[in-house]
């Protein structure tokens, strides 16, 4: 099963790229998962301005990094996207990379990790409805993650005082990440059928 984890930002010094090594840690753990990590700051990905919709437009030209962006998207399975909440929202890179998805993650599951101070709650909220757009199977279990900076090091690896809340960010993985690949599996296999 091949999941990308996206990071949804290119800010400098963003404490996103922790919170996506956390969630690869995570996934390094489980059997017959390929997580691949896909940064938006790999991507040049100019503001999406193509003059009809990218689903109704058989004659689409792309840039190579808008075609390897949609290329990277669609050789994977399912799709865990880690966003910060700016302004009660996502990013605009985030925002705008998806602007170019057309089919790519149709019929595949998508789950949310943010954080932010709701932890990063309202991102999520929209980032949820965007996804949906995309003709992806959003699903319910998310990670509201407050305090990253102080609660996952350079590494990915958890404080031990966010360790120690046995319902916390490390709960919530666990089960947000079960439910993906569930839905990844299934999903597969519907597809393929």
């Amino acid at each position: 099963m091949k999941i990308a984890v996206i990071i949804g930002t290119t800010r400098q010094g963003r404490q996103t790229l922790k919170q996506a090594k956390w969630v690869m840690n995570a996934l390094s753990g489980r059997e017959g998962v390929e997580a691949r990590l896909l940064d938006l700051a790999d991507y040049d990905l100019p503001f999406f301005a193509e003059p009809v919709s990218p689903r109704y437009n058989p004659n689409r030209v792309l840039g190579a990094d808008a075609k390897r962006w949609l290329d990277d998207l669609a050789s994977a399975d399912g799709y865990i996207v880690v966003t910060p909440e700016y302004n009660h929202s996502i990013p605009g890179v985030l925002k705008n990379a998806l602007d170019y998805v057309d089919f790519q993650l149709a019929r595949k599951p998508s789950a949310i990790v943010a954080h932010g101070t709701v932890g990063g709650a309202r991102a999520a909220m929209h980032l949820r409805e965007i996804l949906s757009e995309s003709k992806t199977v959003p699903i319910s279990e998310a990670v509201a993650f407050h305090g990253v900076s102080e609660g996952i090091d350079d590494e990915g690896s958890l404080s031990e005082s966010v360790k120690s809340n046995s319902y916390g960010p490390e709960f919530a993985l666990t089960n947000m990440l079960d439910s993906l690949l569930w839905y990844a599996a299934a999903l597969k296999a519907a597809r393929e059928a």
